[in-house]
């Protein structure tokens, strides 16, 4: 009897659950949210028709959802969130074929562990004509930390382990959206930098906002300095 292996578990979801719940919890700082929020509402308006029924599909916060009752395009959606009204998992949302016009997702894709078949399963709850639109961490996000920890890790213990979660990129985005059905997909990439004093800075802001390492098989920097290969033994 063979078995056929599923997607590698890249992230620890459910820590993944606890930390956003902790730092929603606690206000976390919510500039990423909003500058993607008004990025959907500026999209959305520019479409001109209606979604009587839409999805917010594993966006963290209230932003993506708030955007899209702003926009005159929705009414109050069905929250798919960590703090939302149902509880659910991007790559099993709970819904049949043809449930929503709309599905957005803000900030929430790049933490799923079988990124082709989330994006089916947004594809197959989408009635036709539908609209699917999502925000989420590319390719080049946080580069100068990956950068900056791997090389201070090899220094210090004469190897590294992954400390930045993998990002897809936009050309590997359009076409994971295209294997996944969807009609005219687009990709495309919006940059701006944050500037710190320190790397402590971004570290705690990271922290606030529930997107330190999720990664399923990181040791942490304190143990891998503890190690026989940190501590020179």
């Amino acid at each position: 009897m063979s078995e056929t292996a599923g997607p590698p578990k890249i992230f620890d979801r459910a820590l993944l659950r606890r930390r956003l719940r902790r730092a929603m919890s606690k206000g976390a700082p919510d500039f990423l949210m909003t500058r993607a929020a008004d990025d959907l509402l500026d999209r959305l308006l520019t479409v001109k028709r209606e979604f009587p029924r839409a999805l917010d599909l594993g966006s963290p916060t209230g932003h993506f959802a708030q955007a899209v009752v702003a926009s005159g395009r929705a009414p109050p959606l069905r929250a798919s969130a960590y703090a939302g009204d149902v509880i659910a998992d991007e790559e099993a949302p709970p819904f049949a074929p043809g449930s929503f016009d709309l599905i957005v997702s803000g900030m929430s894709l790049q933490w799923v562990n079988d990124l082709p078949g989330a994006l089916a399963q947004a594809r197959r709850m989408l009635a036709p004509d539908g609209l699917f639109l999502a925000c989420l961490a590319g390719g080049a996000s946080l580069v100068e930390l990956r950068a900056a920890l791997t090389q201070a890790e090899e220094e210090i213990t004469g190897g590294a382990s992954p400390r930045v979660s993998p990002f897809v990129d936009v050309r590997d985005m359009g076409g994971l959206l295209q294997r996944a059905g969807f009609a005219l997909p687009v990709a495309d990439v919006d940059s701006f930098t944050l500037r710190y004093e320190s790397f402590f800075g971004l570290m705690k802001d990271l922290r606030a906002m529930g997107a330190a390492n999720v990664l399923s098989a990181m040791m942490s920097l304190e143990d891998a300095l503890k190690s026989p290969r940190g501590s020179g033994a």
